[in-house]
């Protein structure tokens, strides 16, 4: 990629860590490095980096702990790393507001694949929106600003969202009553991600969490055996 993005590898093992940043590096994109959980934070919040690639067995705090603060004061992207193929450990950060995963052991090449896909969608977000406002009876979306406020109030919930919770809540916002299929929300959304069984149902089931954080329940409604779409607050 040319656009010079700034990676951070949260990764204990320096052997792999040499490796990551060194693929990451030739495909054209910075890199800085964290040893543990408590750094990759600091390291967030000083530096902002484009994309985190976050290993779940860090020490000090794990990868899962890791996530979860980011997630309270950022949208910024993060695939986790787990040594397990397991679609426990996958959908647990699914839940917790991870954008991608990959799995040890793996091909350095995918991994840096998996990054750009991931920064495509970021960007896509602001990019490949239009940016008028999509005004429901609820909120105003608008895309291209990566912004939320619920109407009324004015309470701004876009900084807790996730590349992908905000993509999904701004399709179903152009259509609040359209019920739109797990397919039809993965193709528009989730284009180059990972299409495991369940992947939106984890999306949809954290959005909805953080809806009803802010007051607004029920939203998105799920439509047994046809898929979500957006509703009204109940």
């Amino acid at each position: 990629m040319n656009d010079n993005y700034l990676i951070l590898v949260a990764e204990d093992d320096d052997e792999i860590a040499d490796i990551l940043t060194s693929y990451i590096q030739r495909s054209g994109m910075r890199t800085l490095r964290a040893a543990d959980g408590e750094q990759a934070i600091d390291t967030c919040r000083l530096k902002k980096p484009d994309l985190v690639l976050l290993d779940i067995q860090l020490p000090v705090f794990d990868g899962w702990t890791v996530l979860s603060s980011l997630r309270k004061e950022s949208n910024i992207p993060v695939i986790m790393v787990t040594a397990l193929d397991q679609d426990i450990d996958k959908l647990m950060g699914l839940r917790l507001g991870a954008d991608d995963y990959v799995v040890k052991p793996f091909n350095p090449s995918e991994v840096v694949a998996r990054i750009e896909a991931v920064l495509r969608r970021a960007k896509g977000s602001h990019e490949q929106l239009p940016n008028k406002p999509i005004r429901t009876s609820c909120l105003t979306v608008y895309p291209q600003d990566f912004y939320v406020e619920i109407n009324g109030s004015g309470e701004v919930i876009s900084p807790i969202l996730t590349t992908t919770e905000f993509k999904l809540l701004a399709y179903l916002a152009r259509n609040p009553r359209k019920v739109c299929s797990r397919e039809e929300l993965l193709n528009a959304c989730l284009p180059e991600g990972d299409t495991l069984d369940r992947t939106v149902d984890s999306h949809m089931s954290k959005l909805r969490k953080k809806l009803e954080n802010c007051g607004l329940k029920g939203m998105p409604e799920s439509i047994r055996g046809m898929g979500y779409r957006l509703g009204e607050n109940k």
